[in-house]
């Protein structure tokens, strides 16, 4: 199995470079931070009738990030079942991410009927769309058929909408509901090690910090244990750990692996 690449206080742009193997690279934000922010700018817009042209969302490394809208504009109208949809592109920095560029899209309406639990968090539903990928396998730490969200990137998501509902006054009873997607998700999903991962129909929504850092070799082990830990609940008694394309190929002609 090769590994894919996958408050208050500063901004990010006060340490947006920093040195890394001898030379000033920068920094770039992750999928996770994309979402929150795409997020909040269509919960912010869906309440104010406005649409909304930049917003600033807090890391969860303790800073804040501004962040530039592409898009913010209403997909239904109907009073009552109002949507609106907002995205931003990813900014990967300097690092080689398959994602960077790619479109973030939150598509926000609320739930008027809402039944759910009484904790804030319990108001906020995240669902996939269109190029977010579905996890179909045990181990990845998300529960099989949701959204291949993470645990950050998912809590990042709840707190930036509730936090536009509460500065703008969503009345008490109505839940939100955040649908993500990705218009070219699955297309750079295929780049990725994620199906052999389980994650299927697009990419994933990723990052423990919020902040790509370039060439991150936390990142690259991050992923080799998420592939043991997947292959280990699916009780894959054998695994090969390759450094690349030809190695893996060389493992899959002598060792007889799919």
């Amino acid at each position: 199995m090769s590994p894919a690449k996958n408050g208050d206080g500063p901004r990010e742009s006060d340490y947006s470079r920093q040195t890394v193997r001898g030379k000033g690279m920068r920094t770039g934000y992750t999928t996770g931070s994309c979402a929150a922010a795409a997020t909040k700018a269509a919960v912010t817009a869906l309440l104010t009738g406005t649409p909304v042209a930049n917003v600033t969302i807090h890391l969860p490394i303790g800073r804040d990030a501004d962040f530039t809208l592409n898009r913010c504009e209403w997909t239904d109208r109907t009073p009552g079942e109002e949507k609106v949809l907002c995205s931003v592109i990813k900014d990967g920095g300097d690092d080689p991410d398959v994602t960077h560029g790619a479109e973030i899209c939150a598509t926000i309406f609320f739930e008027t009927n809402y039944k759910g639990g009484p904790a804030a968090e319990e108001r906020v539903t995240i669902k996939g769309g269109v190029g977010i990928g579905t996890v179909t396998l045990p181990g990845t730490g998300i529960p099989v058929g949701e959204p291949s969200v993470t645990r950050v990137p998912r809590r990042m998501i709840i707190e930036s909408a509730l936090e536009a509902a509460e500065a703008h006054g969503l009345e008490a009873g109505k839940g939100i509901i955040v649908e993500l997607s990705v218009p070219n998700g699955e297309e750079i999903a295929l780049k990725t090690t994620n199906a052999r991962l389980g994650v299927l129909g697009g990419i994933a929504i990723l990052g423990s910090t919020g902040v790509v850092q370039p060439y991150s070799t936390a990142a690259w082990r991050a992923s080799v244990t998420l592939a043991i830990d997947v292959a280990a609940t699916n009780q894959l008694s054998h695994l090969v750990l390759s450094t690349g394309i030809q190695s893996e190929a060389f493992a899959k002609n002598h060792l007889d692996l799919p």
